[in-house]
């Protein structure tokens, strides 16, 4: 069975933990053929075998798989503390779904799988992971920690943050972001996903909050969560289409092409500008776009570890 039917054989996130390892595994094989061939053994924890060493901790499998000799490691120390962030706002369960679709995930499926891909990475080289939900008020918090039991509590609390699926719940990113600042006591790596759909005021008000994060010495990535297709492309026919504000209940009836040039405009403007202010405050923006895969966050966290070790 190929990695993408594996995917399609599990139903739903009630194996998560599984989920984020096939993922991890995949994107790991992955690396060895890509520019990312360093990064793939050390996460995998492994270290290349030299001439002269021992044999017995040669790993014949992976060595079957890239014909590369391997070493496994078994002592390294935890010394990277990572706080994941979701925005749990209604516009992140877009678009609806019925029951989770692997092959077509929403922003949040895309965020929950994401951030316990990222876990299962950590879990592999003992670092301390916390999480922070948050929609229009703080809605959950945990520091970070190392434990088995301790990343169990967050696979379990990322399943149900998919599955509560808030109806016209704004978000309040400034607000929470800040609330989290102040909870983080030591340097972290910080991630958080959201879609950063705000006005003007609003998002100059978040990056006063990632100003806050990053003044108390934690490294901040902002994973901008969004689905290209519709979001960003506007790929709609052109039937006669009622669009609903899934925070404020407020619609507009169009034909879609009637405003999709301009829309189009618009978005990849506001995108850009987000990922100026970004580089302005020596944030790392991340596009992740729910129908290009895994890879990028996966990829972000492996730099962005080596960077803030």
């Amino acid at each position: 069975m190929d990695f993408q039917a594996q995917l399609n054989s599990i139903s739903g996130f009630n194996n998560l933990e599984l989920l984020a390892g096939q993922v991890v595994e995949g994107f790991i094989s992955g690396m060895h053929k890509s520019p990312f061939h360093g990064f793939s053994a050390e996460f995998a924890e492994h270290k290349v075998y030299n001439k002269g060493e021992g044999t017995k901790h040669i790993d014949w499998k992976l060595f079957a798989r890239t014909d590369k000799l391997y070493t496994k490691r078994y002592e390294e120390e935890t010394n990277l503390r990572c706080h994941l962030i979701l925005d749990n706002s209604s516009s992140m369960h877009y678009p609806l779904l019925k029951e989770v679709d692997l092959n077509r995930p929403n922003k949040m499926a895309f965020a929950v799988l994401a951030s316990a891909a990222v876990m299962h990475l950590m879990k592999k080289q003992r670092d301390a992971v916390g999480l922070s939900v948050y929609g229009e008020e703080f809605e959950y918090y945990a520091p970070e920690k190392g434990s088995d039991r301790h990343r169990y509590m967050l696979l379990d609390q990322l399943n149900k943050t998919l599955l509560s699926n808030p109806e016209q719940v704004k978000t309040a990113t400034h607000s929470n972001l800040h609330l989290i600042a102040e909870k983080l006591k030591r340097r972290s790596l910080v991630f958080l996903f959201s879609d950063l759909f705000q006005n003007e005021l609003a998002r100059d008000r978040v990056f006063e909050a990632l100003q806050h994060l990053k003044y108390n010495k934690h490294e901040v990535v902002v994973f901008h969560t969004y689905d290209g297709d519709s979001e960003l492309n506007f790929e709609f026919d052109n039937a006669p289409k009622r669009f609903i504000d899934t925070e404020t209940g407020n619609h507009v009836n169009i034909y879609a092409d009637t405003v999709k040039s301009n829309y189009k405009k618009a978005v990849s403007e506001y995108f850009e500008g987000l990922k100026l202010r970004c580089a302005q405050y020596n944030i790392s923006y991340i596009a992740a776009d729910i129908n290009k895969g895994f890879a990028p966050i996966l990829s972000s966290f492996l730099v962005e570890r080596r960077k803030f070790l």
